[in-house]
């Protein structure tokens, strides 16, 4: 070595002058990262532009950039390393371009991560890993894992002492869970609703409590619920998830049946009120024309002969007014047209005896 400082007194010159040999540094750390960014582009993407898919050309995207800063400031590192700091300065400076490194990674992570549940979610119905109402679940417990290792990392790159953290965390967490108990159960609530989603935001349901109307929110700690008369009810999590619940906008459709049952008496024209009721039905605004309003003939009742409407409305909260509003007309067209609506008849046998 030292004779080949002989031959270059330049070379010895640049080792000696620690500025220098910092620059010098630097520029092979940009150079260095554009090369192998180049590299990394030109063979992975060659190989991912082959693929049917494109859920590969988005990773690729998402994990070049950070493999050209980790190239980068490894750089930067080994560059800062050549000037004699104060132990303190060193050590500032470099647990912070490991941190900077760490975020980059996690960030790309995170977004990888994002990619990947989209895709799962738009597959098709029999191969579909991950339902869209789903992702934000998941987008928030992929944040809070990636946050908690992020968080791990770094401190590591500071050299705090990880062990003593996690046992005082640990600890803190029993005296929360006792403390906080009903909280964390509408927060476990909250997680399991949005992972099952037995209801979504704007669907209509009902409650075996009595409460009905739109679900707006459905938060970490409760659901909120806006009722006919605009008044919003907020249910904790816990209380819901062990409730029965009627999910009127579910299916296939948001549209709801209703089905109107009328009696009428013995010895009425079947075919005559069979065209009242379907005339009622097609002629009222708020019931849907597909699918059609049906008729049905469904019992020789005790008193009379049963038939039932059964029709659709766009909107669950309609129900009760569109009911009102058959059952007023199947009312007055039955008088207008001499069609009687049976009382409960009963026969009584009175026995003679001397």
């Amino acid at each position: 070595m030292n004779s080949l400082l002989l031959k270059f007194p330049a070379l010895n010159y640049i080792i000696e002058n620690q500025i220098l040999l910092f620059i010098i540094y630097l520029l092979l750390s940009f150079i260095s990262a554009f090369i192998i960014d180049r590299i990394f582009i030109l063979i992975f993407k060659k190989i991912v532009e082959r693929t049917k898919t494109d859920i590969d050309d988005k990773l690729v995207d998402v994990i070049h950039p950070a493999i050209y800063k980790t190239v980068l400031y490894v750089g930067f590192y080994i560059a800062i390393g050549t000037i004699m700091f104060p132990d303190r300065v060193a050590f500032f400076l470099g647990s912070s371009i490991k941190s900077i490194i760490v975020i980059h990674w996690s960030l790309a992570i995170f977004k990888s991560f994002l990619i990947i549940i989209n895709w799962a979610s738009n597959q098709d119905n029999d191969k579909r890993l991950i339902k869209k109402k789903t992702i934000p679940l998941f987008d928030n417990l992929g944040k809070i894992i990636l946050f908690l290792f992020s968080i791990y990392f770094i401190m590591l790159c500071w050299g705090i002492n990880v062990t003593a953290w996690i046992a005082s965390a640990g600890i803190l967490s029993v005296v929360i869970g006792f403390a906080a108990k009903d909280t964390l159960g509408n927060l476990f609530a909250g997680i399991f609703i949005m992972a099952d989603s037995p209801y979504k935001e704007g669907d209509y349901i009902n409650l075996d409590s009595g409460e009905r109307g739109y679900v707006r929110v459905i938060g970490i700690r409760s659901t909120r619920i806006q009722t006919r008369d605009d008044i919003e009810i907020i249910i904790p999590n816990s209380v819901i998830a062990n409730s029965k619940i009627i999910n009127e906008s579910g299916g296939g459709l948001e549209k709801l049946g209703i089905r109107i049952t009328v009696e009428v008496a013995y010895g009425t024209e079947i075919k005559k009120v069979k065209d009242i009721m379907n005339k009622i039905a097609i002629s009222c605004e708020s019931v849907c024309n597909d699918p059609p309003p049906r008729i049905r003939f469904r019992e020789f009742g005790a008193s009379g002969l049963k038939f039932q409407l059964l029709a659709w409305i766009e909107k669950p909260e309609y129900k009760g007014r569109v009911i009102d509003e058959l059952s007023t007309e199947i009312y007055n067209s039955f008088n207008a047209n001499n069609i009687e609506i049976p009382f409960p008849q009963r026969t009584v046998h009175i026995k003679k005896t001397d």
